[in-house]
């Protein structure tokens, strides 16, 4: 049995002192001296810039080819692939244009805290309440007026009828008309008259 308030033993044996647990991991360097007199160069990797396609090339010689469909223009595109060139690639005052430029939508203006914590949006409200109210009782007036009876819009005169005026171009003032359906002149001009 385990003694008291120990933990039992166990029975294995314990190799000695100088014993080295885990893997055993040999020196690859030789240290501050090797490292200063033999320096380990790693030979750049030459990565070659491939260029966007030069659509515009590309398109000037599909016409110049005779292409007229879509599917035509497709085939032009992948057997005639048309880089652009190093110098013409990216051009430099474009490339200064989009770095000056932001992209979407413009951010909100910040929200004024003087604004908030005056309570100016409680006060703009209770004003705009106020002149609502003025308006509805004016009109609440306008409507309390006594209103006449049939009689009484009788007895007003009525307004006065706008005559309306037909306008026509300059040309056509003189132009005589071409079909009369009065019998005679005379019935023309009582007409005419009234």
């Amino acid at each position: 049995q385990a003694e008291l308030g120990k933990p039992m033993r166990n029975c294995y044996s314990l190799p000695g002192f100088d014993f080295a647990y885990g893997l055993y991991v040999p020196r690859r360097d030789g240290g501050v001296a090797e490292a200063i007199g033999h320096w380990d160069t790693v030979k750049p990797r030459i990565i070659k810039k491939i260029m966007p396609r030069d659509f515009i090339t590309m398109n000037r010689g599909a016409v110049e080819a005779g292409c007229t469909t879509a599917r035509e223009f497709a085939l032009y595109h992948k057997f005639m692939d048309i880089r652009l060139k190093e110098e013409d690639g990216f051009p430099k005052a474009r490339l200064a244009k989009m770095q000056n430029m932001t992209v979407g939508m413009p951010p909100r203006p910040p929200t004024p805290m003087f604004d908030l914590l005056q309570h100016r949006y409680k006060e703009l409200w209770m004003e705009e309440q106020r002149a609502q109210t003025v308006v509805q009782r004016v009109e609440k007036k306008k409507l309390d007026k006594v209103r006449e009876n049939h009689t009484a819009s009788l007895r007003t005169p009525p307004p006065p009828v706008k005559e309306e005026s037909f306008w026509h171009p300059s040309r056509f003032e003189k132009v005589e008309p071409h079909l009369s359906t009065f019998p005679d002149p005379d019935t023309r001009k009582k007409a005419l008259s009234a």
